[in-house]
């Protein structure tokens, strides 16, 4: 009996040969992303050796490969598992915007000025209130996020990666890089259209009535804020995206939806812009204190010019 190697080996790796099979749409849907079956194949082929007393043995060779799928590897240090339902992003923002950030951030004031029978409040009591009212919307959105997320989840284990990075540094080069972009920004509209002043009429004359409303400006401008949208904007939101997209589309959603809630068309490129070097910086140290850091900075500095100017 003569025994003919190539045809033996050809029939026994035809039924070996990988099939591709379609898998229903809920599995994919499930998740929001696109499911992938072996990203990375395992490839598994036998061959039928010949022995002299025409007995055979069957050898097995596999070569496997880790099956990765992680849309956040790379430059973002995001964790794909987030303490919230990725169905409930869009509705847990609903909430916050119509039941906290416009009663109180943008109403907030007219309603203080409405139960003091003022129709302007004086700068003193603005301050104040406006201290009061970040507070108690940062309060808000702290317990919104706390309810709505899994039970597992601790409030303090909410904004921070398992692949953390050096989130100084972070800061560091995010000031430097805002402060540029937005100072480039600033003299690209100054060319392109009349130039305008670049301090809040409004913010100055608090700024200049009392110690007290210095005081409660740095705590609202420096502290409060940069907690309450950071918390919400980028500990919330970007985190929520990225583990649905690739980290650039959910930086540019996340800053595009922080540049429409202060609701100033004029500003809508500059605060983008703000917002997305915010986002880079919190996606690559995976630790939400650079972009508070960054934040708070900023702020410091537009108070101190404001102040001096």
């Amino acid at each position: 009996m003569k025994w003919n190697g190539k045809e033996e080996i050809e029939d026994m790796l035809l039924p070996l040969r990988p099939t591709v099979s379609v898998l229903p749409t809920e599995f994919g849907s499930a998740t929001n992303k696109p499911l992938f079956l072996y990203r990375k194949p395992a490839y598994c082929f036998s061959i039928r050796e010949p022995s002299p007393s025409f007995k055979s043995s069957l050898h097995c060779y596999c070569i496997k490969e880790e099956i990765t799928d992680n849309p956040t590897e790379g430059f973002s240090a995001l964790s794909s598992d987030i303490p919230w339902e990725r169905g409930s992003i869009w509705s847990t923002m609903a909430i916050y915007m119509f039941n906290l950030h416009i009663p109180l951030g943008i109403g907030g004031l007219s309603i203080v000025a409405y139960l003091w029978h003022r129709p302007v409040l004086d700068p003193q009591t603005e301050a104040l209130s406006l201290l009061v009212i970040q507070i108690l919307e940062l309060t808000g959105a702290l317990l919104l996020l706390r309810t709505t997320a899994k039970p597992e989840h601790k409030l303090m284990s909410f904004f921070k990666s398992k692949k953390e990075r050096n989130w100084v540094l972070a800061s560091a080069v995010g000031f430097g890089s805002l402060v540029l972009l937005v100072f480039l920004t600033s003299l690209l509209a100054d060319v392109l259209v009349e130039a305008k002043g670049v301090n809040n009429p409004i913010l100055k004359e608090i700024l200049h009535s009392s110690n007290i409303s210095k005081t409660a400006c740095v705590f609202v401008y420096c502290l409060i804020t940069p907690l309450l949208e950071e918390t919400i904007y980028r500990g919330f939101l970007l985190t929520s995206l990225a583990s649905t997209m690739n980290w650039q589309k959910a930086v540019f959603v996340s800053s595009a939806a922080f540049s429409a809630a202060h609701f100033s068309g004029e500003n809508f490129l500059q605060l983008f812009i703000i917002g997305w070097v915010l986002g880079c910086c919190y996606c690559w140290s995976g630790n939400l204190s650079s972009s508070i850091a960054i934040h708070s900075l900023y702020n410091a500095m537009i108070l101190i010019v404001t102040f001096v100017s």
